[in-house]
């Protein structure tokens, strides 16, 4: 058989040498040409996004009633970048977000999120105060160059100082110590910081300025990190480098371990998420606040989201239930009037109208999502809510039009769901997925020998006495008189966030690899869907067997 007689659907379109045999007689490596395009009789049944939701007007589906159509592909699963921006300034190197829930995220869930180059939306069920505290925890976890380091004067006493670390929560105790001008004085070492020593002045304790190794700050313009690296290599046994300028004014820190978590992170396929400064990111939730009279308390709002833009928050979440309302509208633009630049995200939507009406509002991105969670009650209890697929495809559009993000925010299962939400959004929101993590809040429990942590929804009873009652638009000193929207249960403790992460990147960058999407960008232009029936869902998981070991990856624990 002659190449020129093979299928049309595999010629002329690239080629690779393969060792064939034709009629008996083989052919070394002859040159076979390999079709990258859907053939026609594909066509008829795996459809492209726009015509497969056209063909089901009437169904609402969510991720288990379909499947996405593999295709050509000469991308290795290892290969695929997953990279994603949300807003102008909001760039994540996964696309996932842990939820804003009070047994999900508070720092250390966001500060393993954003090394992992994941963002966490830190929870409003706190006191204000708290919620500051969070975000300076996550922000302040590991730098590069510190630019503006803690300082202590050299007239404080030491008890100051303890207080000061134990009010702020810091896990350093080395402070650079200045004069009023900003001049450095000297270093106040950690091993000094203890309440023995508390009724000591700082300049009796103090490392002075003859003994402290510093650097120009001109001396580091064109690449702190590396620079930074070098000093540490040719000086062993300094761990911090101080930055001055030419009249010896303090401007800046580095620590080696900050450094060489820097330098390692160079290599990673997948580096930690980091904002300009070098700082991890990170989100915070913010609540529609309504004064006594029913108001909203525009005040408290501009002064909390104020106070979290000072503590460096790099995206505010105005999450409600119910998005596409007139208090939410008027939150997220009075957000957007005070902080023109700030990303902001809100919901939750499930209509192409929501979406509009929050991009015209000023959020960036648009949270979708109403009862697909797995401890949520919206759909039972009010009765509303769409399957998640098909509410993503409806907002995707709208989204497109406007120029904002989706976020696919609750129903996740599994990697694959997250696959099938990314072909019509550029990040998902996981609840579930890690609260069972020694990351999330709460404390583990143990019941007839397996491990448990706690893990309710922002609806339920106790949540909602708790502070998120106007989540739902519910007031906070009557909860007991409202329906919940969420139940209280029990997650089975899991491995480590990191742990977590990597089972489902794998099998995220797995999906793409089938689809042959390099990028993000190529999965939303690739995915072909086709309807599954209940058998095919059955099919899809083991079955016919007794499974001896689970895909799950053992802890250690």
């Amino acid at each position: 058989m002659h190449p020129n007689k093979l299928p049309k659907s595999i010629r002329f379109i690239s080629f690779v040498q393969i060792r064939v045999a034709f009629d008996g007689v083989p052919w070394a490596f002859i040159d076979m040409a390999i079709s990258r395009e859907i053939s026609d009789i594909d066509n008829r049944f795996y459809k492209a996004a726009d015509p497969f939701f056209a063909a089901h007007p009437d169904q609402a589906l969510t991720y288990d009633d379909v499947t996405l159509a593999t295709l050509y592909s000469d991308i290795l699963p290892r290969d695929t970048q997953l990279d994603t921006t949300l807003a102008d300034g909001l760039d994540l190197n996964i696309p996932v977000i842990s939820a804003d829930m009070d047994t999900v995220t508070e720092s250390r869930m966001a500060i393993a999120m954003a090394l992992n180059g994941a963002l966490g939306l830190i929870h409003y069920n706190m006191e204000e105060r708290q919620q500051l505290s969070e975000v300076s925890r996550v922000k302040n976890h590991v730098h590069g160059l510190i630019q503006e380091p803690i300082k202590v004067s050299p007239d404080q006493l030491i008890g100051d100082v303890l207080k000061m670390v134990e009010e702020r929560k810091f896990e350093f105790r080395t402070f650079p110590v200045v004069d009023d001008s900003g001049k450095l004085l000297g270093l106040l070492p950690g091993h000094v910081v203890k309440q023995r020593y508390a009724k000591r002045k700082v300049v009796e304790s103090l490392t002075p300025r003859d003994q402290i190794q510093t650097i120009r700050k001109k001396e580091i313009a064109k690449d702190p990190i590396t620079r930074a690296d070098k000093f540490f290599t040719d000086h062993p046994g300094i761990h911090k480098l101080l930055v001055v300028d030419d009249d010896d004014k303090l401007h800046g820190l580095f620590t080696m371990s900050d450094v060489e978590r820097i330098t390692q992170e160079k290599k990673a396929q997948f580096k930690p998420a980091r904002d300009s400064k070098f700082r991890l990111v990170c989100g915070a939730a913010v609540s529609a606040t309504r004064n006594m009279f029913g108001e909203l308390d525009r005040d408290l709002i501009v002064a909390h989201v104020g106070a979290l833009v000072e503590r460096g928050v790099d995206v505010v979440a105005v999450s409600t239930a119910h998005g596409f309302s007139k208090g939410v509208g008027e939150t997220v633009k009075m957000i957007r009037d005070a902080f023109p630049k700030l990303p902001i995200i809100a919901g939750n939507v499930t209509s192409a109208a929501g979406v509009e009406f929050l991009a015209d509002a000023g959020a960036n991105a648009i949270k979708v999502g109403q009862g697909p969670g797995s401890i949520c009650t919206t759909r039972v209890v009010a009765g509303v809510g769409i399957p998640q697929l098909t509410a993503l495809y409806v907002t995707a559009q709208a989204a497109a039009s406007k120029r904002v993000s989706i976020i696919a925010d609750g129903g996740i299962t599994k990697s694959g769901d997250i696959v099938k939400a990314l072909t019509l959004s550029q990040a998902v929101i996981c609840g579930g997925m890690f609260a069972g993590c020694p990351e999330a809040p709460g404390q583990i429990m143990e019941i007839n020998g397996k491990r448990y942590k706690q893990y309710r929804g922002m609806g339920s009873l106790a949540a909602m006495k708790a502070g998120s009652a106007a989540r739902y638009g519910h007031s906070t000193t009557t909860p007991a008189k409202v329906a919940p929207e969420g139940v209280e249960a029990l997650k089975e403790a899991t491995g480590s966030v990191d742990v977590i992460l990597t089972q489902l990147i794998g099998g995220i960058q797995s999906g793409m690899g089938y689809l042959g999407a390099a990028n993000l960008a190529q999965l939303r232009q690739k995915a072909r869907f086709i309807r599954v029936s209940p058998a095919g869902i059955r099919e899809a998981g083991t079955h016919d067997i007794v499974e001896v070991k689970t895909g799950r990856v053992e802890t250690g624990q």
